[in-house]
């Protein structure tokens, strides 16, 4: 081989390599891949077991919603799920298969975000610019929501324009709520002690941080959202950039992890916005990515 022959053959071996490289080095696969094993040779008993999920609903167009949907709660009352939208800030209500039941026009709120389901008609959403957390009813004859004179709380840390707490999730189990920040830096926070306020009792919340980012996986590059799953009391937290579901247990041990990568899970294409995540009494998993798309996972065997 002449020398220029033998230049070419780098180059292109270099054109060949660098892509890939960059993309071990964006989504941290070598961690990843630590991670992953490691979780394998645990034994998890009451784990949800995140890699053996398939999706069954495939990026299904919610039609009635053309743009912003994001943040998601399971409502095991109704049996529905509600989401939210922003700009202009509405709640939507979704079944299980996908298909918009309602749309209800939301006012008081600026930056509509996350939004969880508490208990009753009670939900919890996300003002994401101001970092307030609001306190809204809704039920069967609900049309509208004015959250103006809503029961409000504020947790103004480093406030950072559209990069402020989005995923939010009552915890049933422990009555705590947690709230996330998305990125800039990623932190998820425990509150306890509402229901009692709430309800006209006397005042005494507490306020911790349940993770900070320097205890999260390098190859969580943001959160945008977080669930709890009712049996288990086990924390999903959903991270758009680096397509992965992961699972926490009460210890805040990290025991699952679900790619929502093209080829995983059976999944069509990536899933390439996903902005909301729940989990119902039963294990589905159901997720919405900006635009409009709708998935559900199921496990093959059930869940815990």
């Amino acid at each position: 081989m002449t020398r220029k022959k033998f230049r070419l053959a780098i180059i292109a071996l270099c054109l060949l390599v660098a892509p890939l490289l960059s993309v071990v080095w964006y989504y941290r696969l070598d961690t990843l891949a630590w991670y992953w094993f490691s979780i394998a040779w645990q034994k998890h008993t009451h784990s949800l077991r995140l890699p053996a999920y398939r999706v069954t609903l495939d990026a299904r167009p919610i039609a009635g919603i053309t743009h912003n949907l994001s943040g998601l709660t399971y409502n095991a009352q109704t049996g529905t799920l509600f989401s939210v939208i922003n700009d202009p800030a509405q709640i939507a209500e979704i079944t299980t298969e996908g298909q918009l039941l309602r749309l209800i026009p939301v006012t008081g709120i600026d930056d509509l975000e996350g939004i969880s389901h508490v208990g009753d008609n009670r939900f919890v959403v996300i003002d994401e610019r101001s970092q307030q957390i609001c306190w809204i009813q809704i039920d069967a004859e609900t049309q509208s929501v004015d959250a103006t004179h809503m029961p409000r709380l504020g947790l103004g840390v480093q406030v950072n324009g559209n990069l402020g707490f989005e995923g939010i999730s009552w915890d049933r189990n422990r009555q705590r709520l947690l709230v996330s920040k998305e990125k800039e830096p990623m932190r998820i926070f425990e509150i306890e002690g509402l229901p009692a306020w709430l309800d006209g009792s006397a005042l005494n919340l507490q306020i911790r941080e349940w993770l900070p980012e320097n205890e999260l996986p390098v190859f969580i590059r943001d959160i945008s959202s977080l669930g709890t799953h009712s049996k288990t009391g086990h924390v999903l937290v959903l991270s758009d950039e680096s397509k992965l579901l992961v699972e926490y247990d009460a210890d805040k041990e990290l025991i699952g992890i679900l790619p929502l990568w093209r080829g995983w899970q059976r999944l069509n294409r990536s899933i390439p916005q996903a902005e909301g995540s729940t989990v119902d009494p039963e294990g589905n998993i159901y997720i919405v990515s900006e635009p409009n798309l709708f998935y559900r996972f199921e496990h093959p065997e059930g869940a815990p």
